[in-house]
């Protein structure tokens, strides 16, 4: 996977094209286009890009994004005032952002490692999704580059199959 990100991370103009043919996908979606209140995540390098995509919708929807705390996930309603650096240097909403109950939630956007096309998720070990995902009442959408996209992958009995994936 490393190395296929490098390769993928290395055409800028590749990675433009792929984000925006992923959420233009996404947002062609019923699911995207009937949920008020969305959860998506802070990108890192190798995750589909969020910032221009949040920035996008942010003022349309109710975008709620992760903020980690100790093993858990607490969910925040998304403000461009109240992000700093958390976890790993990851930009996260700050401890004043208003707090979202999961239930409120209408649609759930998650990166991953890999994934296969019938939604299984691999992600980077903390187990964060693993533990929010079965709290949540609405679809779950992985989305990833096509180079994530793998035939299998090992599974536990607490890993959570999403509704569907995105690539």
């Amino acid at each position: 996977m490393r190395e296929l990100q490098e390769q993928f991370l290395s055409d800028p103009v590749r990675v433009r094209e792929e984000t925006g043919r992923i959420w233009s996908a996404l947002e062609n979606k019923a699911a995207f286009k009937n949920a008020g209140a969305v959860l998506l995540y802070m990108s890192i390098p190798g995750e589909v890009e969020t910032a221009d995509f949040i920035d996008k919708w942010h003022l349309k929807k109710r975008i709620v994004i992760p903020l980690v705390s100790g093993e858990s996930l607490i969910l925040k309603e998304y403000s461009p005032a109240h992000l700093k650096e958390g976890y790993k240097g990851i930009l996260e909403p700050t401890d004043e952002a208003v707090t979202v109950p999961a239930e409120e939630l209408d649609l759930a956007i998650v990166p991953g490692v890999a994934f296969t096309a019938k939604g299984e998720r691999l992600g980077r070990g903390g187990g964060f999704y693993d533990r929010l995902i079965p709290q949540l009442r609405c679809p779950v959408i992985g989305v990833c580059y096509p180079f994530r996209i793998v035939d299998g992958l090992p599974t536990e009995p607490w890993d959570a199959l999403l509704t569907g994936v995105i690539f």
